[in-house]
């Protein structure tokens, strides 16, 4: 996932731009960019994967005015793009993921288009975007008609002209945007945690498909909201920071209900709960409140230059995060019993190699895993995060006890005995005493949200 900031002033923006970007740097750690309209555009990008946003673009900010920005913290691409087409000259940044990239570039290029920028040997999405866009016959034509219609996944944008910024939202609602005023600016923010510290208040949750149009004034809606609207459960149980609400729905405050529904279906006795920081903290706080355990911290996090470990799209670098990051507290740990918290398990390896070896090296007597979301099953449509089925911890234990991957029926069934076998399977591979998932249909309750409204697609597979 990326997170995007823009903001329209009556002043100048640069210093709001560069802080609300940062309030995003929880949400990717390959590239940073920022690009400001002045009398003209300007536009920085640095790789972010070896330092923080603050440190690479601080020293850039006395060289960028203007009243007018986008920024965007990358999981995978360079952005802000930049290009001069006939709608003029504009910048822009996305979020999502487009799973059909190549064979639109190919498409593209047939028709006798060319591709200038590349990561990796991979198109750069935002510039692919841009190439669709500009085939409308205005911005609002080329994003509805052209850009949303052609791609399989998601992509959500923000796109700085000369008189404003474009914000549209993905048409599915798979990736939040809000929209923010203060007295002299407009702004809009995946993350709403970006507002409060630079004065500006939520008016607007862009609506699945919605594009607007922003500049210090207000704000203009170009086009009705699709249909269909499945936001991303995982901004919830994971992505999002605490202090961020989607669709006017705290993260914290639904991270606390699931760690006490956790609780509610548990009986488990131990000396204390905790959760893998950062996310598994609020779920195990949520836990301890409703069992009555206590909470405490036989691990912690050293924070400065460790970025979230299911974040890098490199195994190697997701291992040494998660080698490095937590620390146990041999004091704390030695000879009890705990219940560990964490928002989900993915492919099972940094729990096994990293947080459960720390804790047994350390004296764990029984180590009870509660999980805030259900197995994993299937990887993510919308987003960078897991791209094969292969790497779940679910297909593993799938495979071990000689289940067929094209039917999984039978292992969505959480009161199925092949379920049962699958979840004791992850549970000895991690050499953990006892392991628990949080059920579907209480993840939604939790959240808050009709289940019609929720993407839940890595949990049972339905797509928009």
């Amino acid at each position: 996932m990326s997170g995007l900031f823009g903001v329209a002033s009556r002043k100048d923006c640069v210093e709001r731009l560069f802080y609300g970007t940062n309030y995003h740097s929880h949400l990717g750690t390959q590239y940073a960019g920022m690009a400001v309209w002045g009398r003209s555009l300007s536009k920085k990008i640095h790789d972010i994967s070896f330092s923080q946003f603050k440190t690479r673009f601080f020293p850039e900010l006395k060289g960028l005015k203007g009243t007018r920005g986008i920024g965007v913290i990358s999981a995978q691409n360079p952005q802000p793009i930049v290009f001069n087409s006939r709608f003029g000259e504009f910048a822009v940044c996305v979020n999502g993921f487009i799973e059909n990239a190549d064979a639109l570039a190919r498409k593209l290029m047939a028709d006798g288009e060319s591709f200038s920028d590349s990561y990796n040997n991979q198109i750069n999405i935002s510039e692919l975007a841009a190439k669709l866009i500009v085939r409308g016959t205005s911005v609002e034509d080329g994003i509805e008609n052209h850009l949303f219609p052609a791609i399989k996944g998601s992509c959500s944008l923000l796109m700085l002209a000369k008189d404003g910024i474009w914000a549209a939202r993905d048409r599915f609602g798979y990736s939040p945007l809000t929209v923010g005023e203060s007295e002299d600016a407009h702004a809009v923010t995946t993350e709403t945690t970006a507002f409060p510290n630079l004065g500006f208040k939520p008016v607007k949750y862009l609506a699945p498909g919605e594009i607007v149009f922003l500049d210090a004034r207000g704000l203009r809606t170009f086009n009705k909201p699709g249909r269909v609207n499945q936001i991303c459960s995982f901004l919830w149980i994971y992505t999002g920071f605490p202090a961020s609400s989607y669709e006017g729905i705290n993260v914290e405050l639904v991270r606390e209900r699931s760690g006490r529904c956790l609780a509610k279906n548990d009986t488990v006795r131990a000396d204390m709960v905790a959760g893998v920081p950062d996310s598994g903290t609020t779920h195990a706080i949520g836990y301890a409140m409703e069992s009555g355990i206590p909470f405490r911290r036989p691990l912690v996090k050293y924070t400065p230059g460790f970025d979230r470990s299911y974040m890098p799209p490199d195994q190697a670098v997701r291992d040494l995060i998660a080698r490095m990051k937590l620390i146990a507290i041999r004091e704390i740990v030695n000879g009890r019993s705990l219940v560990i918290c964490d928002d989900s398990i993915v492919r099972g390896t940094q729990f096994k190699n990293f947080t459960i070896q720390k804790l047994r090296e350390n004296g764990a007597r029984e180590i009870h895993l509660r999980i805030a979301c259900p197995p994993l099953m299937f990887p993510c449509r919308f987003n960078y995060s897991t791209r094969s089925a292969n790497e779940l911890a679910t297909r593993r234990a799938i495979r071990a006890l000689g289940g067929k991957q094209g039917d999984l029926r039978e292992y969505l069934d959480e009161n199925s005995r092949s379920f049962q076998r699958m979840v004791s399977w992850i549970a000895r591979d991690l050499n953990v005493t006892s392991l628990r998932y949080q059920r579907l249909d209480d993840l939604v309750n939790v959240i808050g949200m009709p289940k019609e409204r929720l993407c839940l697609s890595c949990w049972n597979g339905v797509c928009p």
